[in-house]
C-alpha cells in the first residue's frame, strides 16, 4: 500500500474505492458542464496529488459512462510522480445527445502502478524472435 498526499480545491471530493479489493479509486468532477456530441472537454477534479517516486497514477474511463457514449479522449492518462498540478480529465462525448456532467459525478478511476526507468542501449542488431517484424494481426484475425 502506498500513501498519497492530496490537496483539495473548491470542495472537491477525495478519490474513493467503491469496494474492498477494487484496483481503481473513483475520481469525481469538481465542476458542472455539458459535453455536446463529438465534443472534447477537459473536466476539473479539484484535486492535486503527490505520487511517490517509482509510481504513476493511471486515469481510466468508467464503464458506466462508456455505455452512455462518454469516454476519455486519451484512453488511459498517465500522471507522473513529479506532477503537482490539478488533475483534469479529457472527456469526449461519442453519443448523439448532449451529456451533462454534474459536480461530484464519477468521471474516471485512478489506478496506481509501480514503474521502472529504462536505460536505452544502442545496438547494431536485436535478438531474433518467432514474431520478429510481424505487426498488427500477426496472430491472425480469429
Amino acid at each position: 500500500m502506498i500513501k498519497i498526499k492530496i490537496k483539495k480545491e473548491n470542495g472537491a471530493k477525495v478519490p474513493a474505492y467503491a469496494h474492498k479489493g477494487d484496483s481503481g479509486a473513483d475520481v469525481y468532477a469538481a465542476e458542472e458542464c455539458v459535453i455536446n456530441p463529438m465534443e472534447r472537454r477537459l473536466v476539473a477534479t479539484g484535486i492535486r496529488i503527490a505520487i511517490p517516486h517509482g509510481y504513476e497514477a493511471q486515469i481510466r474511463p468508467k464503464s458506466g459512462l462508456a455505455l452512455q457514449g462518454i469516454s476519455h479522449a486519451n484512453s488511459v492518462g498517465t500522471i507522473d510522480s513529479s506532477y503537482r498540478g490539478e488533475i483534469k480529465i479529457p472527456l469526449i462525448n461519442f453519443s448523439d445527445k448532449p451529456y451533462k456532467i454534474e459536480k461530484g459525478k464519477k468521471i474516471g478511476q485512478m489506478v496506481f502502478a509501480k514503474v521502472e526507468e529504462a536505460v536505452f542501449e544502442e545496438a547494431n542488431e536485436l535478438d531474433s524472435t518467432t514474431r520478429n517484424e510481424q505487426g498488427f494481426g500477426s496472430t491472425g484475425l480469429d
